[in-house]
Protein backbone atom coordinates (compact mmCIF):
# COMPACT_ATOMS: atom_id res chain seq x y z
CA UNK A 1 0.00 0.00 0.00
CA UNK A 2 1.15 3.08 -0.87
CA UNK A 3 2.02 5.67 1.61
CA UNK A 4 0.20 8.74 1.35
CA UNK A 5 1.98 11.30 3.61
CA UNK A 6 -1.29 11.87 5.79
CA UNK A 7 -0.91 12.72 9.16
CA UNK A 8 -2.85 14.44 11.76
CA UNK A 9 -1.90 16.84 13.86
CA UNK A 10 -3.13 15.05 16.99
CA UNK A 11 -0.74 11.84 15.93
CA UNK A 12 2.36 14.03 16.30
CA UNK A 13 1.80 14.43 19.84
CA UNK A 14 -0.19 11.79 21.00
CA UNK A 15 0.43 10.71 24.43
CA UNK A 16 -0.96 6.80 24.44
CA UNK A 17 2.00 5.19 24.43
CA UNK A 18 2.75 7.16 27.93
CA UNK A 19 3.53 4.26 30.75
CA UNK A 20 1.02 4.59 33.44
CA UNK A 21 2.54 4.53 36.94
CA UNK A 22 2.06 1.24 38.13
CA UNK A 23 0.82 2.83 41.55
CA UNK A 24 -2.05 4.74 40.26
CA UNK A 25 -3.26 2.31 37.66
CA UNK A 26 -5.30 0.18 39.71
CA UNK A 27 -7.17 3.30 41.11
CA UNK A 28 -7.95 4.54 37.74
CA UNK A 29 -9.45 1.23 36.68
CA UNK A 30 -11.55 1.23 39.75
CA UNK A 31 -12.90 4.58 39.05
CA UNK A 32 -13.80 3.98 35.34
CA UNK A 33 -15.38 1.15 36.65
CA UNK A 34 -17.38 3.23 39.00
CA UNK A 35 -18.36 5.20 35.99
CA UNK A 36 -19.68 2.17 34.24
CA UNK A 37 -21.14 1.36 37.35
CA UNK A 38 -22.96 4.83 37.28
CA UNK A 39 -24.01 4.44 33.72
CA UNK A 40 -25.70 1.22 34.14
CA UNK A 41 -27.88 2.67 36.91
CA UNK A 42 -28.59 5.69 34.52
CA UNK A 43 -29.82 3.20 32.28
CA UNK A 44 -32.13 2.08 34.91
CA UNK A 45 -33.97 5.24 36.18
CA UNK A 46 -34.07 6.10 32.14
CA UNK A 47 -36.07 2.92 31.60
CA UNK A 48 -38.76 3.73 34.46
CA UNK A 49 -39.41 6.82 32.79
CA UNK A 50 -39.56 4.87 29.18
CA UNK A 51 -42.15 2.34 30.68
CA UNK A 52 -44.05 5.37 31.69
CA UNK A 53 -44.20 6.58 28.68
CA UNK A 54 -44.68 3.26 26.76
CA UNK A 55 -48.08 2.77 28.90
CA UNK A 56 -49.15 5.98 28.41
CA UNK A 57 -49.64 7.33 32.24
CA UNK A 58 -49.48 10.22 33.36
CA UNK A 59 -45.71 12.05 34.46
CA UNK A 60 -44.18 10.57 37.50
CA UNK A 61 -43.40 13.75 38.62
CA UNK A 62 -40.34 12.84 40.78
CA UNK A 63 -36.85 13.11 40.38
CA UNK A 64 -36.25 9.59 40.94
CA UNK A 65 -32.66 10.10 41.27
CA UNK A 66 -33.28 10.83 44.89
CA UNK A 67 -34.08 7.86 47.10
CA UNK A 68 -36.98 9.18 48.51
CA UNK A 69 -38.78 9.70 45.75
CA UNK A 70 -38.54 6.14 44.45
CA UNK A 71 -40.06 4.32 47.35
CA UNK A 72 -43.56 3.97 46.19
CA UNK A 73 -43.00 4.60 42.13
CA UNK A 74 -44.02 1.14 40.98
CA UNK A 75 -47.79 1.84 42.66
CA UNK A 76 -47.96 4.14 39.85
CA UNK A 77 -47.93 1.33 37.30
CA UNK A 78 -51.57 -0.39 37.33
CA UNK A 79 -50.46 -3.43 35.57
CA UNK A 80 -48.68 -6.12 37.90
CA UNK A 81 -46.13 -7.33 35.71
CA UNK A 82 -45.02 -3.95 34.91
CA UNK A 83 -45.46 -2.79 38.75
CA UNK A 84 -42.61 -5.76 38.79
CA UNK A 85 -40.42 -4.52 36.29
CA UNK A 86 -40.04 -1.38 37.79
CA UNK A 87 -39.63 -2.89 41.39
CA UNK A 88 -36.70 -4.85 40.09
CA UNK A 89 -35.05 -1.41 38.50
CA UNK A 90 -35.83 -0.06 41.65
CA UNK A 91 -34.17 -2.27 43.45
CA UNK A 92 -31.11 -2.61 41.47
CA UNK A 93 -30.97 1.43 41.71
CA UNK A 94 -30.64 1.02 45.02
CA UNK A 95 -27.94 -1.44 44.96
CA UNK A 96 -26.52 0.40 42.67
CA UNK A 97 -25.85 3.47 44.92
CA UNK A 98 -24.74 1.41 47.73
CA UNK A 99 -21.56 0.10 45.96
CA UNK A 100 -21.17 3.67 44.12
CA UNK A 101 -21.03 5.51 47.48
CA UNK A 102 -18.89 2.70 48.77
CA UNK A 103 -16.47 2.91 45.48
CA UNK A 104 -16.57 6.66 45.78
CA UNK A 105 -15.50 7.02 49.31
CA UNK A 106 -12.51 4.97 48.72
CA UNK A 107 -11.40 6.39 45.36
CA UNK A 108 -11.76 9.95 47.44
CA UNK A 109 -9.36 9.17 50.31
CA UNK A 110 -7.37 7.46 47.52
CA UNK A 111 -6.67 10.49 45.97
CA UNK A 112 -5.69 12.11 48.34
CA UNK A 113 -2.80 9.88 49.31
CA UNK A 114 -1.83 10.04 45.46
CA UNK A 115 -1.99 13.80 44.92
CA UNK A 116 -4.23 15.62 47.34
CA UNK A 117 -3.18 18.95 45.91
CA UNK A 118 -4.04 18.47 42.23
CA UNK A 119 -7.54 16.79 43.59
CA UNK A 120 -8.05 20.37 45.82
CA UNK A 121 -7.57 22.54 42.96
CA UNK A 122 -9.35 20.80 40.25
CA UNK A 123 -12.74 21.07 42.53
CA UNK A 124 -11.99 25.00 42.54
CA UNK A 125 -13.42 25.08 39.32
CA UNK A 126 -17.13 25.43 39.44
CA UNK A 127 -18.85 22.47 38.09
CA UNK A 128 -15.89 19.99 39.20
CA UNK A 129 -16.87 17.95 42.02
CA UNK A 130 -15.37 15.22 43.28
CA UNK A 131 -16.49 12.43 40.54
CA UNK A 132 -14.94 14.84 37.86
CA UNK A 133 -11.96 16.06 39.67
CA UNK A 134 -10.90 12.25 39.95
CA UNK A 135 -11.54 11.28 36.19
CA UNK A 136 -9.34 14.50 35.38
CA UNK A 137 -6.83 13.41 37.88
CA UNK A 138 -6.24 10.08 37.06
CA UNK A 139 -6.80 9.88 33.65
CA UNK A 140 -4.49 12.88 33.02
CA UNK A 141 -1.96 12.11 35.61
CA UNK A 142 1.23 14.34 35.47
CA UNK A 143 0.37 17.49 33.56
CA UNK A 144 4.10 17.59 33.19
CA UNK A 145 3.52 15.08 30.12
CA UNK A 146 2.48 17.86 28.06
CA UNK A 147 4.87 20.09 26.87
CA UNK A 148 2.17 22.31 25.55
CA UNK A 149 -1.44 23.73 26.62
CA UNK A 150 -2.73 22.37 22.57
CA UNK A 151 -1.03 18.69 23.30
CA UNK A 152 -3.59 18.51 26.72
CA UNK A 153 -6.61 19.83 25.15
CA UNK A 154 -5.87 17.60 22.11
CA UNK A 155 -5.20 14.55 24.26
CA UNK A 156 -8.88 15.63 26.21
CA UNK A 157 -10.12 15.74 22.25
CA UNK A 158 -11.41 19.11 23.34
CA UNK A 159 -9.87 20.12 19.49
CA UNK A 160 -11.04 19.30 15.87
CA UNK A 161 -7.73 16.94 14.26
CA UNK A 162 -6.12 19.30 12.01
CA UNK A 163 -4.91 16.93 8.61
CA UNK A 164 -1.81 17.81 7.19
CA UNK A 165 0.02 16.77 3.78
CA UNK A 166 3.53 18.67 2.90
CA UNK A 167 2.75 21.35 6.06
CA UNK A 168 -1.07 21.54 4.28
CA UNK A 169 -3.72 21.58 6.29
CA UNK A 170 -6.31 19.22 4.16
CA UNK A 171 -9.65 19.73 6.66
CA UNK A 172 -9.89 17.74 9.82
CA UNK A 173 -9.73 14.35 11.39
CA UNK A 174 -8.86 11.69 14.15
CA UNK A 175 -12.49 12.28 16.22
CA UNK A 176 -11.17 9.15 18.18
CA UNK A 177 -7.61 9.88 19.20
CA UNK A 178 -6.84 10.53 22.63
CA UNK A 179 -8.98 10.19 25.80
CA UNK A 180 -12.72 9.78 25.66
CA UNK A 181 -13.06 9.85 29.39
CA UNK A 182 -11.47 13.54 29.74
CA UNK A 183 -13.34 14.48 27.00
CA UNK A 184 -16.69 13.34 28.61
CA UNK A 185 -15.44 15.39 32.06
CA UNK A 186 -14.43 18.45 30.41
CA UNK A 187 -18.28 18.49 28.86
CA UNK A 188 -20.14 17.69 32.21
CA UNK A 189 -17.75 19.88 33.70
CA UNK A 190 -19.06 22.70 30.64
CA UNK A 191 -22.55 22.15 31.80
CA UNK A 192 -22.15 22.14 35.28
CA UNK A 193 -19.95 25.28 35.22
CA UNK A 194 -22.83 27.47 33.71
CA UNK A 195 -25.48 25.31 36.22
CA UNK A 196 -23.45 26.54 39.14
CA UNK A 197 -22.08 29.50 38.75
CA UNK A 198 -24.02 33.40 37.77
CA UNK A 199 -20.51 34.68 36.30
CA UNK A 200 -20.37 31.09 34.63
CA UNK A 201 -24.17 31.40 32.94
CA UNK A 202 -23.23 34.73 31.90
CA UNK A 203 -20.20 34.41 29.95
CA UNK A 204 -21.71 31.59 28.25
CA UNK A 205 -24.74 33.56 27.03
CA UNK A 206 -22.05 35.74 25.38
CA UNK A 207 -20.62 32.23 23.82
CA UNK A 208 -24.03 31.18 23.03
CA UNK A 209 -25.16 34.35 21.11
CA UNK A 210 -22.06 34.11 18.91
CA UNK A 211 -22.24 30.15 17.84
CA UNK A 212 -25.12 28.65 18.81
CA UNK A 213 -25.68 26.26 22.08
CA UNK A 214 -23.87 23.04 20.69
CA UNK A 215 -20.93 24.75 19.70
CA UNK A 216 -20.86 27.23 22.86
CA UNK A 217 -21.13 24.21 24.76
CA UNK A 218 -17.87 22.88 22.65
CA UNK A 219 -16.26 26.03 22.65
CA UNK A 220 -16.98 26.41 26.84
CA UNK A 221 -15.00 23.09 27.61
CA UNK A 222 -12.25 23.73 25.58
CA UNK A 223 -11.28 26.97 27.35
CA UNK A 224 -12.37 25.02 30.82
CA UNK A 225 -9.46 22.49 29.72
CA UNK A 226 -7.11 25.25 28.85
CA UNK A 227 -7.61 26.95 32.26
CA UNK A 228 -7.72 23.45 33.95
CA UNK A 229 -4.00 22.98 32.32
CA UNK A 230 -2.65 26.24 33.13
CA UNK A 231 -4.14 25.77 36.19
CA UNK A 232 -2.37 22.79 37.45
CA UNK A 233 0.98 23.55 35.83
CA UNK A 234 1.36 27.05 37.89
CA UNK A 235 0.50 25.31 40.24
CA UNK A 236 -2.50 27.68 41.36
CA UNK A 237 -6.70 27.49 41.91
CA UNK A 238 -8.85 28.71 39.33
CA UNK A 239 -9.93 32.30 38.66
CA UNK A 240 -13.09 32.50 38.20
CA UNK A 241 -13.14 36.36 37.57
CA UNK A 242 -10.12 36.31 35.23
CA UNK A 243 -11.54 33.60 33.15
CA UNK A 244 -15.09 35.08 32.16
CA UNK A 245 -13.11 38.61 31.34
CA UNK A 246 -11.23 36.87 28.93
CA UNK A 247 -12.99 37.57 25.65
CA UNK A 248 -15.18 34.90 24.67
CA UNK A 249 -15.36 35.79 20.83
CA UNK A 250 -13.35 34.19 18.81
CA UNK A 251 -13.41 33.69 14.64
CA UNK A 252 -13.15 29.93 14.54
CA UNK A 253 -16.60 28.00 15.79
CA UNK A 254 -14.76 25.47 16.81
CA UNK A 255 -11.55 25.05 18.31
CA UNK A 256 -8.66 23.11 16.12
CA UNK A 257 -5.07 22.00 16.52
Amino acid sequence: MQDTGLITVREQHDHTGYVYPAEMRATRDLLRRRCHLARKRAELLAHIHNTNSQYNLPEIGKRLAAKGNREDVAEHFPAPSVRKTIEVDVSLIDHYDQLLGEVELYLTRTAKTHDVQTFARLQSVPGIGQILALVILYESQDIARFPRVQDFVSYCRLVKCAKESNGKRLGTSGKKIGNVHLRWAFAEAAVLFIRQSQPGKEYFAKLEHKHGKAKALTVLAHKLGRAVYYMLTREQAFDLQRFVAASPLRRETEPTV
